[in-house]
């Protein structure tokens, strides 16, 4: 859409003001197509070139709304910095770092009418910061559902619900696997992917068969079990433009691990025991032993049974819904609007 309003329609006189605001939620896919559907599209052939969409011999879509779009905004404030680096930028770094003056990061939100223990119709009890009594019967719950004997109500319960990826870090899992199970834990994993994590969970599975569980499947019932019942939520994502399940289990008490990765950054505050302030931990190297670092740290805490009532409390306070990050929206489509017009106005002339 941007690439055809700034070339087939950009003397129309209805369509010039019209501006376009692109929202990237993953620099990792970028819609590449062989160089012959520039003519198949209609496209001016101008438009395959190395400043245009040409991307090493082909045409990219991403790097199109990337270079025609009036503002680009990504879902996080920390993804919209890791984008203009080598490292997550996906072969697009440079083009974002030439539009860094109309980039903008805006948190996602969410539904707390959808995602809330206080009246959460698919888990077994609802509960509240002030009375969090019905997460033991969720934890109870969890555990009847992945078949893992109740024996696990006094270990910590750690979920995932993910795309297995590798975007999602699970090769530190896998790295890790054997020390971290070394702990006195108990895990349960929903998600489907590569193969290869099926393939890592499974075999986890039938290791340790009373404290580990799989679900491969997308069941949107189950994921809300997993984040009123699971004690932690771990997501090591090598990057993860936003992310969802650590905002959701900050409403459930469930208190994230994270690795310090755009919106995962973003959303999670360090806990610091002298002060009692902060929703979680996180690891800043992508590395296995950062991650049992966390890991234990947070096992560590989950001990002291006052510090992690403070800390649950501490994330379920929190307000990331859509207020917020509507407003900065609504207020970036306005500074669109006008820029747009006045550029209209001026070209006309």
């Amino acid at each position: 859409m941007p690439v055809l309003l700034r070339t087939l329609y950009a003397d129309d006189p209805a369509l010039r003001p019209v501006p376009v605001i692109f929202t990237i939620h993953n620099m990792g896919y970028h819609g590449l197509f062989p160089a012959a559907t520039v003519a198949r599209l209609g496209l001016p052939d101008s438009l395959f070139r190395i400043d245009s969409m040409e991307f090493f011999g082909g045409l990219n879509y991403l790097k199109g709304g990337l270079l025609y779009s009036d503002y680009l905004t990504t879902v996080s404030r920390k993804y919209a910095q890791e984008i203009q680096t080598p490292e997550n930028g996906h072969g697009l770094d440079a083009v974002v770092r030439a539009r860094a003056d109309h980039l903008v990061g805006i948190l996602n939100g969410v539904d707390y009418s959808v995602w809330s223990p206080e009246n959460d119709p698919l888990i077994a009890a609802q509960y509240s910061a002030q009375d969090l009594s019905g997460k033991d019967a969720c934890k109870r719950d969890l555990l009847a559902q992945f078949g893992l004997p109740q024996e696990n109500l006094s270990r910590p319960l750690v979920g995932i619900v993910s795309r297995f990826a590798d975007q999602k870090g699970f090769d530190l899992l896998a790295e890790t696997a054997n020390e971290l199970l070394a702990e006195n834990l108990a895990l349960v994993v929903l998600g489907a992917g590569e193969a290869k994590y099926e393939t890592m969970f499974a075999e986890l599975a039938a290791r340790f068969p009373a404290r580990v569980a799989l679900r491969i499947a997308y069941d949107n019932a189950l994921s809300h079990k997993v984040e009123a019942g699971a004690d932690l939520f771990l997501m090591p994502s090598r990057y993860e433009p936003c992310g969802l399940n650590q905002i959701y289990s900050l409403r459930y008490g469930t208190v994230p691990v994270v690795r310090a990765t755009g919106g995962l950054d973003d959303t999670i505050e360090p806990f610091d025991r002298k002060t009692g302030g902060g929703t979680g931990f996180k690891f800043q190297e992508y590395t296995g032993a950062a991650l049992l670092a966390a890991m234990r740290e947070a096992l560590a805490v989950y001990g002291e049974k006052t510090a992690w009532r403070r800390l649950q409390r501490n994330g379920m306070a929190k307000d990331f819904s859509w207020h917020t990050s509507a407003a900065e929206y609504a207020k970036l489509y306005e500074v669109a609007r006008k820029a747009r017009i006045r550029m209209a106005a001026e070209s006309s002339k």
